[in-house]
């Protein structure tokens, strides 16, 4: 037995989370069963491309979602746009999700946001649909992915809610693992076309090869993730404040020159 809000109960917490992300695919069923949450893991990483262009004053046009759990971010950028704005719309793919997901294993350290960092997920996940989603796929799954958040947000003990929270953190932040082969990838066929992949035309905006930089997008993942799991994990965090005396009540202390004090 664990004593409840220990590190070790906030980490066997996660460790569930991660090996259900890990095992799910290889149970009978586990293909369909994760299937919805492939499709939110493509909308986390298209939305970072989406949301990037936004951020560096582009527009986003559409989000695509395929099948077969590929994706595809339109953006109309500006013709005399700068390399590093073109470098920044591709490497917002793959380090959206990352964001999002350590965000939400932040969020899984406060009680008070649980419900709210669901009801936030849901909401973003129905306004891009309204908004930017465009394909068969996308309508189908998205809708029903967010309905299932926000139902565990509204209904949810505060135990499920948690576990949701954080499994949804760990499913972005693995994500980089699960897109390894495409960092590392050149091109590739979405959607039936082939072309550049993230890393690829990174590559074709900053010269250097694409695999330096699936390697650099792997190592800023690497220290968010960690960053956020110190974090969530940390116990002095998890120290309750020291208790809040009435007003009429006086405390003295004793200083490091032996004075007392009030």
């Amino acid at each position: 037995m664990v004593e409840p809000g220990s590190q070790a109960e906030q980490v066997g917490r996660l460790l569930i989370a991660v090996v259900i992300v890990l095992t799910l695919p290889a149970l009978p069923l586990g293909t369909y069963l994760i299937y919805p949450f492939v499709i939110l893991t493509t909308w986390f990483h298209e939305m970072g491309h989406g949301m990037a262009a936004l951020l560096l004053g582009q527009d986003f046009e559409r989000l695509l979602i395929f099948a077969d759990g590929s994706g595809l971010a339109e953006s109309y950028i500006e013709a005399d746009g700068s390399r590093l704005m073109r470098a920044g719309i591709a490497a917002g793919g793959p380090l959206g999700p990352v964001i999002v997901g350590a965000a939400l294993i932040v969020a899984s350290a406060h009680e008070r946001a649980w419900r709210p960092a669901l009801w936030i997920t849901a909401g973003a996940i129905f306004a891009s649909v309204i908004v930017y989603v465009r394909s068969p796929v996308g309508y189908a799954v998205l809708p029903l992915v967010a309905a299932g958040l926000a139902l565990v947000a509204w209904r949810g003990s505060a135990a499920w809610v948690r576990f949701v929270l954080q499994f949804l953190g760990v499913l972005g932040s693995m994500s980089m693992l699960r897109d390894f082969n495409y960092l590392f990838t050149e091109d590739a066929v979405i959607g039936g076309r082939r072309q550049l992949s993230d890393t690829g035309q990174i590559e074709a905006a900053l010269i250097l090869p694409h695999w330096i930089w699936a390697a650099l997008i792997l190592l800023v993942s690497a220290v968010i993730v960690g960053a956020s799991l110190k974090y969530a994990l940390s116990d002095r965090r998890r120290l309750s404040p020291r208790q809040k005396l009435p007003p009429n009540v006086l405390q003295f202390r004793r200083g490091p020159t032996d004075r007392w004090r009030r």
